[in-house]
C-alpha cells in the first residue's frame, strides 16, 4: 500500500469576532407602539371627523390607550409613552361625546320640529 500525499488543503478561516449587541444610551426607554397609535388615531378621528369616519378611529384610540397604559405600568418604568396614551384618550373620549352630542341634537331638533308642526296642525297635511 502506497500512501499518495493529500493535496495542499487552504488554511482554515480564522475565526469570527463575536458581534456585541448595539450600544443603548444610558437611559433610554422604548415607548410604547400602542401609545403612538392611540394618539394618531385620537387625531384622525378629532381632526379628520369630515373625511374619515370619526367614530371608528376614535373607539381605537380609546381601546388602544387604555391598552397602552396598562403596558406601561407593567413595564414599571421601562417603557415611556403614557402621554402619548393619555393624549389619544382625551381626543378619543372626546371625539366620542361630540358625536353623540351632535347625534342627540339632531334627533332633539327634529323631535320638536315634529312636534312644532303637529301643533300647528301642518304635519297632517304633508
Amino acid at each position: 500500500m502506497t500512501t499518495e500525499p493529500l493535496p495542499p488543503s487552504t488554511p482554515p478561516a480564522p475565526p469570527v469576532a463575536p458581534v456585541a449587541p448595539t450600544p443603548v444610551a444610558p437611559g433610554y426607554r422604548p415607548t410604547s407602539t400602542l401609545a403612538v397609535v392611540s394618539l394618531v388615531c385620537g387625531l384622525i378621528g378629532l381632526v379628520g371627523s369630515m373625511f374619515v369616519a370619526p367614530i371608528i378611529a376614535s373607539v381605537i384610540a380609546v381601546v388602544t390607550g387604555h391598552m397602552a397604559r396598562a403596558e406601561i405600568r407593567r413595564a414599571d418604568g421601562a417603557m415611556d409613552g403614557d402621554g402619548l396614551a393619555v393624549g389619544g384618550l382625551v381626543t378619543g373620549w372626546l371625539m366620542i361625546g361630540l358625536c353623540l352630542l351632535t347625534v342627540l341634537v339632531f334627533v332633539l331638533f327634529l323631535g320638536g320640529l315634529a312636534a312644532l308642526l303637529a301643533l300647528v296642525g301642518i304635519g297632517s297635511q304633508l
